[in-house]
């Protein structure tokens, strides 16, 4: 189990029942960029690659 399997599953556990809008989520990783700005670069990615999920081309 890698560390932030922790983190995944208690968010899961905390919020797991509620439906949430990519515009509420998009607005919580903004939030945590502003107060931790050296995890902008893994937030990028993730955001990313959550949008990019999809595309064939990758």
């Amino acid at each position: 189990m890698y560390f932030t399997d922790r983190g995944i599953e208690e968010l899961q556990s905390r919020r797991g029942d509620q439906d949430i809008s990519f515009e509420w989520l998009a607005g919580r990783l903004q939030e945590f960029v502003d107060l931790h700005p050296d995890f902008e670069v893994p937030v990028e990615r993730l955001a990313t690659w959550l949008a990019r999920l999809d595309d064939e081309d990758d």
